[in-house]
Formats: C-alpha cells, structure tokens, sequence
C-alpha cells in the first residue's frame, strides 16, 4: 500500500508549506491525480486522515482532480485516451511506439489554509449618566 507514504509525503509538504507557528489549521487539500499512477483514491483518503491526526491538517478535506491517461503514436502522431488498464498500442496504425501524454500526475493543486480566529471584541465601555451636584 504505497498510498501511506503518498499520504506522508503530502502532508509533509503542507506542513512545510505551513511554516512554524503560522498557521494554525488547514481546511483542505486537493490533488490532480491521474489515471496511471496507481493510485487508489479511497485508500489514500483513508491513510490521509491516519497521517493527518495532530498536525495542522487534522480534520482537513481530502479531494481529488482525476487526469485521464492519454497517449500519442511517435509515427502517426495520433493520440488516444489509454483506459484502464492502459491500451498503448495505436488504434490507427498498431504501433507501439507510444509517448504517455497524461495520466501520471500526481501533485497538490490546492490547499486551504483555515481563517485566522478574531479574537473576541471587548464591550464598548458605556457612557455614565451626569450626577448634578449642587
């Protein structure tokens, strides 16, 4: 299960990204992950929460952008989408001399740093009635 140290890796880079002492939560990740790379999505989501428990990322959404895998034929030049499992033979001329155009990715698109909280406003000390003293 590779996806544990994908999960590890991500969190690690958010935690970098974070800084020490800057931010104090993080509401979500999103990841472009394609259709070649071997990735599981649920069985990341899953070793995302184990890895995310008390570090800034705790409680942080986990969401995916998914790539399709494409090819292009190096003689003919045509490019096809691969499916699953990958098709890297050319429909138009056989070949199988095949570049992988998409489909590999796996890299963090987005992240959502959680809002600052506003500390709590102090009651606006109020106005004492005059006192005549005469």
């Amino acid at each position: 299960m590779h996806e544990m140290s994908i999960a590890m890796a991500v969190v690690g880079q958010v935690e970098e990204a974070a800084g020490p002492g800057g931010v104090r939560a993080v509401e979500s990740v999103r990841l472009q992950v394609g259709e070649l790379a071997g990735v599981v999505p649920d069985a990341l989501r899953f070793c995302f929460e184990l890895v995310c428990a008390g570090t800034v990322l705790d409680g942080a959404e986990l969401s995916f952008d998914p790539v399709p895998g494409r090819a292009r034929c190096e003689p003919c030049a045509r490019e096809w989408d691969t499916g699953m499992p990958p098709h890297l033979c050319c429909p138009e001329c056989d070949g199988a001399a095949a570049e992988l155009v998409s489909g590999r990715e796996l890299r963090i698109t987005e992240v959502r740093w959680a809002p600052e909280p506003q500390p709590e406003s102090q009651p606006e000390p109020q106005p004492q009635p005059a006192v005549d003293r005469e």
